[in-house]
């Protein structure tokens, strides 16, 4: 049943030349230890004589004030957004450590920026413009604590930073609801720069599989450009293995009824994770643009997580490069349904589909120690690596489908007194404008009357989910207070619906901004306009 055996972890065939320049600290300490804070701060600052290619500056400051540094890499260099757009060339941000825990992001994306910015030949920099933040959640990054604790299923270093922010947030939970200072800085690089491909380096959890890295485009069925995207991480595949001789897949983990056990029998499946935007990288897919999810495997040594993570990102740093024309039209293509006339159909909800097709998997056979030792770091008790991979065929459910839909509206209606929700449209980037007394009470407009409220009995990130079921119905308007209307003619109507909408699986609603006026047989406070 198993196509293929070896021993051993896959091993990289690409020479690594010492580099020039300073050095990260990982580097510095032959991977024993990672970057805090001041080294990175004193890294970038040892990289200011080389002004011909990089700009620095802050998108923001984090909840307990420092600042969160980025780099601006291009040749020629570019210091502004119109600048940047003025040379056609496609924009890439990356972004690492928003999990602090997860350190070869910060590391590997510290040292490229570097190595770019010390070559004097060719580069990709001629083709493309960068943004790299490399430390983008700067206050977990210092709570550090042994990695036993703080990333359990990790192999090193010893010590490393927490998963969530110092407000106690996951930041890779926060896209939609934009509650801490990171994510509201992040939002504002994105209105700003509107980066044609957002990449999030991160460190994978539990599955001993054959594959330094996994990967993962955005998954929401709702993201335009995600099938294209598939297509080019199929070509980055490719590259990475022959230039790198690193072997990377569609991110995911086993599911297993049985866990971890050391039979080859076990691996029934492989899944991704989750399509809801409130992740980077789904979130980022519904601005019709490109983004990529980077996770190095976390049972490989610190080491090979910073070179796999570095090789990746180089690759597809080059790959951009090429295909930046191509991008930019794919990109026109996504928005021209909602610029020029609204008229589209988007889901707003969506699911694993019940079956997927065959593909090979790789993954190690784990053995039973016969006691509760631990052998390795981020190795369960009792159980040791063998360095024995196989190969089998098993289903891959690495995207998801729709299961409810909404037909775009021409405009949504949005209370003026509702002022959280109009400050979030705004750091979205969605635009609105505020009427007064120039709402047209003669349109075609439609409320959605709540059947029932389904809360989530646990808490999440300080909240209680909600999800509504009901039907939109005809509604006459009547004179009402100050509205801001979100006319859907505009490039980001997608993330506007997904936002507003009362199905959508991830709106405002989900995060309880509404929960005053929900109820059973009650109009949702969002009405929308059905013809122009």
């Amino acid at each position: 049943m198993a196509a293929s055996c070896s021993r051993g972890a896959p091993a990289s065939t690409a020479a690594t030349p010492g580099p020039r320049g300073p050095l990260t600290r990982a580097e510095r300490t032959r991977y024993l230890e990672t970057s805090r804070y001041a080294d990175v701060v004193a890294f970038l600052d040892s990289l200011h004589s080389e002004d011909a290619t990089l700009a620095f500056g802050s998108i923001g400051r984090t909840t307990e004030g420092r600042d969160i540094p980025y780099v601006i890499a291009s040749r020629p260099l570019v210091r502004t957004p119109r600048a940047a757009r003025a040379t056609g060339k496609p924009i890439v941000y990356v972004q690492a450590n928003i999990h602090a825990g997860e350190v070869e992001g910060k590391e590997a994306l510290l040292a490229l920026v570097r190595d770019l910015a010390y070559t004097r030949g060719p580069s990709v920099l001629d083709s493309i413009v960068l943004i790299a933040v490399p430390i983008y959640n700067a206050d977990g990054n210092e709570k550090l604590a042994p990695q036993e604790r703080q990333r359990t299923e990790q192999n090193g270093p010893a010590l490393v930073g927490q998963r969530p922010n110092a407000m106690g947030l996951d930041l890779n939970r926060d896209y939609i609801k934009a509650e801490a200072p990171e994510t509201r800085a992040s939002l504002a690089m994105f209105n700003t720069w509107d980066p044609d491909v957002f990449v999030d380096l991160h460190t994978t959890d539990g599955s001993f599989h054959g594959y330094a890295l996994t990967y993962s485009p955005s998954l929401s069925p709702a993201s335009p450009l995600a099938d294209y995207s598939r297509t080019l991480l199929s070509e980055l595949r490719t590259r990475v293995r022959a230039r790198e001789g690193y072997e990377t897949f569609d991110y995911g983990n086993f599911e297993d009824p049985g866990g971890e056990v050391s039979t080859d029998t076990v691996h029934t499946g492989w899944y991704t994770y989750d399509a809801r935007p409130r992740f980077g990288t789904n979130y980022y897919g519904l601005r019709n643009r490109i983004a990529v999810l980077s996770e190095a495997f976390s049972h490989d040594p610190f080491e090979r997580r910073v070179r796999s993570t570095y090789a990746f990102t180089r690759q597809l740093l080059s790959l951009v490069a090429e295909r930046g024309r191509e991008i930019r039209l794919r990109e026109q293509q996504a928005e021209a349904p909602t610029v020029a006339s609204g008229a589209l159909t988007l889901s707003v909800r969506s699911a694993l589909p019940p079956t997927a097709p065959l593909q090979p998997v790789r993954y190690e056979i784990l053995a039973r120690t016969g006691d509760s030792s631990r052998t390795e770091a981020g190795v369960p008790r009792g159980l040791r690596r063998t360095g024995e991979f196989r190969t089998r065929q098993m289903p891959v459910f690495d995207r998801f489908v729709s299961t409810a839909t909404t037909n775009l509206p021409a405009a949504y209606l949005v209370p003026a007194s509702d002022t959280t929700v109009v400050s979030r449209l705004r750091a979205h980037g969605v635009s609105l404008v505020r009427l007064e007394g120039e709402l047209d009470t003669s349109g075609r407009y439609e409320a959605f009357v709540i059947d029932s409220v389904v809360r989530s009995p646990r808490p999440f990130q300080g909240h209680s989910e909600v999800r509504l079921t009901g039907a939109w119905r005809p509604v006459q308007l009547q004179a009402r207070g100050p509205q801001y209307l979100v006319d859907t003619h505009q490039p980001l109507a997608r993330l506007a619906a997904y936002l507003l909408d009362p199905e959508s699986e991830d709106s405002f609603g989900t995060w309880n901004a509404f929960d005053d006026r929900l109820g059973a047989g009650k109009a949702y406070p969002i009405v929308r306009r059905t013809g122009r």
